[in-house]
């Protein structure tokens, strides 16, 4: 695909990350840019595209971007922003009394996307992502490989969607509409791999984090996963239950935390104890 040209003195700087930066033009509040640092090429149309297919889904996301160029050869992404929205993260810290209403809304956001059926041969199963995670890290020993390994082998197969970074921050709406963001990591399989992500952001993360990322106390965090697993999962399941079986998936993104820390993290493997 032709990437389109775009000046970048059309645009303000205003924010960056570990892959690049973000910027804002100058005159239509709309229109937003992610640029990729130098040399990063097929990275930005490879999200593009699988935002495309993402939304061919019917999965409510924002309309995917413009594969663009600058003038010094900078890779990236041009989007059109959602003016007005907030993320169910930031509505529950503004709106502490709402808790029940937006762990709800997300739930069912959530079970909507998971009762969606893809095309295997178009996305990537999950259980092959945690394989090549697993076969790269270099802090569990083989012994404890091999449990994990079993442990996602086991899980059922399903060929349904999966979000594959289920934060509530993920998720956003504005007025009646609502949208999930940030799919990079999209692909299908069982949908506990993504329900332990959202149990790791509420219940497993330390206070600081939650507070710092999801802007509230950790208090409040879990009882959005409280009301969140009610509306998953059904109010006859004790919540006990489903934190006993969500767990060790939340304990599987040790393995991401671990590839992106370069370090062993011991209040993740925690979660894995039931089946180490």
């Amino acid at each position: 695909m032709k990437p389109v040209p775009v000046s970048l003195s059309d645009y303000v700087l205003s924010g960056g990350g570990a892959n690049g930066e973000s910027y804002d033009h100058r005159t239509d509040p709309e229109v937003m840019l992610k640029l990729y640092f130098p040399g990063k090429i097929q990275q930005p149309l490879d999200e593009m595209m699988l935002a495309r297919k993402v939304y061919d889904l019917g999965i409510p996301t924002p309309e995917p971007g413009d594969y663009v160029v600058t003038e010094d050869g900078r890779y990236g992404i041009r989007f059109r922003r959602i003016l007005g929205k907030k993320s169910y993260s930031r509505a529950t810290g503004d709106e502490p009394a709402k808790v029940g209403q937006f762990a709800a809304e997300f739930a069912q956001m959530c079970l909507k996307l998971h009762s969606v059926h893809v095309d295997t041969k178009l996305f990537e199963n999950v259980k092959d992502r945690y394989y090549r995670l697993l076969e790269a890290n270099p802090f569990f020993t083989a012994a404890e490989k091999d449990k994990i390994g079993r442990f996602i082998a086991d899980t059922p197969d399903e060929d349904t969607a999966i979000h594959g970074d289920l934060q509530y921050s993920n998720a956003i709406f504005v007025g009646d509409k609502r949208y999930f963001i940030d799919l990079g990591d999209f692909c299908y399989g069982n949908h506990l791999f993504d329900i332990g992500m959202v149990y790791l952001c509420c219940c497993l993360s330390p206070a600081p984090f939650i507070e710092e990322t999801f802007h509230m106390p950790k208090s409040l965090a879990e009882k959005f996963w409280s009301f969140f697993a009610a509306e998953y999962f059904g109010g006859d399941i004790p919540l006990q239950a489903i934190n006993e079986q969500i767990r060790p998936f939340a304990g599987l993104k040790t393995l991401i935390i671990e590839r992106d820390t370069g370090e062993p993290m011991p209040v993740f493997r925690e979660a894995l104890s039931s089946i180490l």
